[in-house]
């Protein structure tokens, strides 16, 4: 199952690497840029992440705010926030449970090799938890995300 445009996006997105529990409406008014990429500390993961963060004050300015998701530890996620000085949470969703609703967990493949990972996809959710435009795999630039997610 996969949460299309136009679909009421959950209540509860997950637990960040603070292990603090991630809800939509502590951002109520606000747009939600919930951004879902394959692991923490990876080239392009790492440019789409430091690409947020150079545009997150012009991106609250506007009314965003940041959220990503991995399958990655809250360990993982806090070396990351502190090396590349992330302001934004990570959500840590080792259990796929998030991926999967959202469908951005599934079967890939480089170099003839299959195997399950994550789909770079972000979903940009109104203030009433609606998801009003989603930015696929093939549309994300990692080093210009920022720019992409609010024109």
């Amino acid at each position: 199952m996969a949460l299309h445009i136009g679909d009421k996006a959950p209540e509860i997105l997950g637990v960040n690497q603070d292990g603090k529990e991630i809800r939509l409406s502590d951002f109520a008014g606000k747009k939600v840029v919930l951004y879902f990429y394959p692991k923490d500390n990876t080239p392009g993961c790492t440019a789409q992440a430091c690409s947020l963060r150079d545009d997150y004050a012009e991106l609250r300015q506007k009314g965003y705010e940041v959220i990503g998701v991995s399958a990655d530890s809250a360990a993982s996620h806090q070396k990351f926030i502190k090396k590349f000085d992330l302001p934004f949470n990570l959500i840590t969703d080792e259990a796929k449970t998030l991926s999967e609703l959202f469908g951005t967990w599934g079967e890939k493949s480089m170099y003839g090799k299959k195997y399950m990972g994550m789909f770079r996809t972000t979903f940009i959710i109104d203030g009433n938890g609606i998801i009003e435009r989603i930015i696929t795999p093939k549309e994300v630039n990692t080093k210009e995300h920022g720019k992409q997610v609010a024109p």
